[in-house]
Parts: C-alpha cells; structure tokens; sequence
C-alpha cells in the first residue's frame, strides 16, 4: 500500500530505471477501486433492469404454458373420441390419453406422457364438463379452486 502511495506521489522520470520498471510494473499489476466500483455499479443496475423487465412476466409465461398444455390434452381428446366414440369417464381420466386405445389400429396413446402444470401439479379433467363435453384445466399457482390473477383456474376454450 505504500508502494502504492509512493508511486502516485513520485516523478518516476527521473528516478533511475530500475525503480521506473518497477513503478510501471506496479501500476499496471491491478485495478483501482475506483475502477472496481464503477465496474459493480454497473453490474448492480444491469441486474435491476433485468429483474425488473422479467420477473413480472414469469407468471404470464405460465399461464401461457398452462393454456398451450390444455390445448394439446383438448386436441388428444378430440382424437381419442373419433377412435372410441365417446371421452374417456372421469375415473379413466387423462391418463386414458397416455394408455393405446382398446378399438382401431393405433398401437400407441395420444400423447407420450401426461404433463404437469407450470406450478408442478397435475391438469385436472371433469366428465361432463361445465363448459362443454368435458373440462380440461389448471388450478393455478395456488392450487386451490378460484382465485384471480395468477391463482385463478385456467380453462381450455
């Protein structure tokens, strides 16, 4: 440090050269704190910006998941009706989708697996449904009936 000192506070030009190498290898040997402060000034503010801008629009990216997966289940049930004839009862429930059908050619499910929701739970099914022939549909990130913003229940079309 008083290395340091010395070398802010000296003419190293007319000092003899073996002391100028050293001055210049010294100064050059790390950043100042200065320099170190600007620099995570703006690493903070970056990070701010960024957290700002997306963290608000992580709950919307999952209901926008939650609404795609119903579609994909409502599009897998269309199918599974054409083969049968009918929607799978509430105690087949999705996982009839995953499990090939017992009538016609098709050797294998309407989907690969059953998905989970954006909040980790699985996508409920009801046979009638409210809203038509049957009702495919998230609980929200609370995972209770109702709600309203991001706990609401998130329907397919």
């Amino acid at each position: 440090m008083l290395r340091l000192f010395f070398n802010l506070f000296t003419d190293t030009s007319r000092a003899p050269a073996r002391f100028r190498r050293k001055a210049v290898r010294a100064h050059r040997n790390g950043f100042t704190l200065v320099e170190m402060m600007v620099t995570l000034f703006i690493l903070a503010l970056l990070t701010t910006v960024v957290a700002i801008n997306v963290l608000p629009n992580q709950d919307k990216a999952m209901v926008q998941k939650a609404r795609a997966d119903i579609a994909v289940l409502g599009q897998a049930m269309e199918t599974y009706r054409l083969d049968n004839l009918t929607y799978p009862d509430a105690g087949a429930g999705l996982q009839a989708l995953v499990s090939p059908p017992t009538t016609g050619t098709r050797s294998e499910g309407y989907i690969k697996k059953l998905p989970m929701d954006p909040w980790n739970r699985p996508y409920q099914y009801n046979m009638p449904g409210k809203n038509g022939a049957f009702d495919i549909y998230s609980l929200g990130a609370d995972g209770a009936p109702g709600g309203e913003d991001e706990n609401a229940d998130i329907y397919g079309d």
